[in-house]
């Protein structure tokens, strides 16, 4: 009974300090209430910025903000149509009336294949041929274009190319007004009906310009005439 007594008593003195010590100082959470607040500015997250965190830049727009803002169309600039006359122009057609820039040899490759459109053209190819085969282009170029002015020189010879090229006593190859055909697969008669119709459309420029007369260089007529141009085997004079 004495030690329960004195165990009460003990019990008794220590619920005395404590509610003494209590009353002395103030608890964890009335220092709480009673520190000094402290500004959002003043703490120290506030020097934190978005690049020190490794954020992107908050001045950009938003994707809301972005979507806002009208982009800029793009559109494909159209070319404008062209008229109907630039359509129907053929290649190495000009307004001017220049000749084409294409080169004889390319016109000939052109006209290689084609057949003659008319009488007149067949006399001037066939003449091309029996005349002047195996010639340099320029060269058939220029028999051709001798009886083209021929028939244009106004009543010294023919009016027509057939009627020139059977004049009696002017070619070779023509006897009694006959003129002999040639080979149609040959590629000379190809290259001779290319040559007449360059020629009749005037084409290219003529390295005989006015010349009514030829021969081969082989013979030496007494001619009082002006020579222009020798080609190949041919001498042309007007």
């Amino acid at each position: 009974m004495r030690r329960l007594s004195r165990a009460a008593a003990l019990s008794a003195a220590a619920l005395t300090f404590c509610a003494a010590g209590g009353l002395a100082g103030p608890s964890i959470a009335q220092r709480a209430d009673s520190a000094t607040p402290i500004s959002y500015t003043d703490h120290q997250g506030s020097r934190l910025s978005a690049e020190s965190l490794g954020l992107n830049d908050l001045s950009y727009p938003t994707p809301a903000q972005a979507f806002d803002q009208q982009a800029p169309v793009v559109t494909h600039a159209i070319a404008p149509a062209l008229p109907q006359s630039v359509l129907d122009q053929q290649p190495g057609d000009d307004e001017s009336g220049a000749r084409p820039s294409r080169s004889l040899a390319e016109l000939v490759s052109a006209y290689a294949g084609a057949d003659t459109p008319d009488e007149e053209t067949d006399c001037l190819a066939r003449a091309v041929y029996w005349e002047s085969k195996g010639e340099p282009l320029a060269g058939q170029l220029a028999v051709a274009d001798v009886i083209i002015n021929r028939a244009q020189s106004g009543g010294r010879f023919p009016s027509t190319i057939c009627g020139v090229v059977r004049q009696r006593g002017q070619f070779s190859f023509v006897h009694g007004g006959y003129i002999p055909a040639a080979p149609q697969a040959s590629r000379d008669w190809r290259t001779a009906v290319a040559i007449a119709q360059i020629a009749r459309q005037d084409l290219v420029r003529d390295e005989a310009p006015h010349a009514l007369f030829f021969h081969a260089r082989s013979v030496r007529p007494a001619w009082r005439l002006v020579r222009v141009a020798a080609l190949g085997n041919h001498v042309f004079y007007r």
